[in-house]
């Protein structure tokens, strides 16, 4: 479901007497339907890099990143917004979404984009935000004034709403606690067991442990 093939890249620093930083070289890993796959590797060594060129926030250098055997780097900026919508989730670590939208419409969103029912989106919604323990009093608030355990939990409802073909994951488990925790892990389990293709950032061994396949060391691939 995706391969990433000699994948480079550098930044552009003026504060640099060459002007250029490089972070990854020769990146080469790939990640099958129904696995879970753990980047791993020292603070700084490019993981999250990484991952948002894979999501094509980033721009490669060098290389090639196919998902579902389409390379992105051909990809023009709608084609890359269609391909995120209809294949990809990704639950960054910090909640990015438009003041004054509630919480309960920014998880019906991705389904609402794929043409689902609106009382089926809002169905779907409901019984995320009522798994992940938010409660009904909030869903009609923007979530901009939760606080950051609860901030990570809607990120997680909108980013766990579509069964997406490759779902990234950037520290999702970072701000919860115990019991939010392990509903997140069952969570990716049962994303699993339907076919995605799951690439994780899991700082916590235990989550790792849980549920992922195997792990990619992404020190292997830093340039520094």
């Amino acid at each position: 479901m995706l391969e990433v093939k000699n994948v480079a890249k550098s930044f552009n620093l003026k504060n640099l007497d060459k002007g250029k930083f490089s972070v990854i070289r020769d990146a080469c890993f790939n990640v099958n339907s129904g696995e879970c796959v753990a980047l791993i590797g020292n603070s700084g060594c490019g993981k999250s890099t990484l991952m948002r060129m894979i999501y094509g926030n980033y721009v490669c250098a060098e290389g090639e990143i196919y998902i579902d055997k389409e390379n992105i780097l051909d990809l023009k900026a709608i084609e890359m917004s269609i391909l995120r919508k209809q294949k990809m989730g990704y639950v960054s670590q910090f909640l990015r979404v438009l003041p004054r939208v509630s919480t309960i419409d920014l998880v019906m969103e991705p389904l609402l984009d794929q043409f689902e029912s609106r009382a089926r989106a809002k169905d779907i919604a409901e019984t995320l935000l009522s798994r992940l323990n938010l409660s009904s009093k909030l869903w009609h608030l923007s979530p901009l004034t939760f606080s950051g355990g609860e901030q990570q939990r809607v990120n997680i409802a909108i980013g766990f709403s579509k069964d997406y073909k490759l779902l990234l994951l950037d520290e999702p488990t970072a701000s919860l606690d115990r019991e939010n925790k392990k509903i997140v892990m069952d969570m990716i389990s049962e994303k699993k067991e339907k076919g995605s293709a799951i690439l994780g950032i899991f700082h916590d061994k235990e989550v790792r442990d849980k549920v992922c396949d195997r792990e990619i060391d992404v020190s292997n691939f830093s340039a520094s």
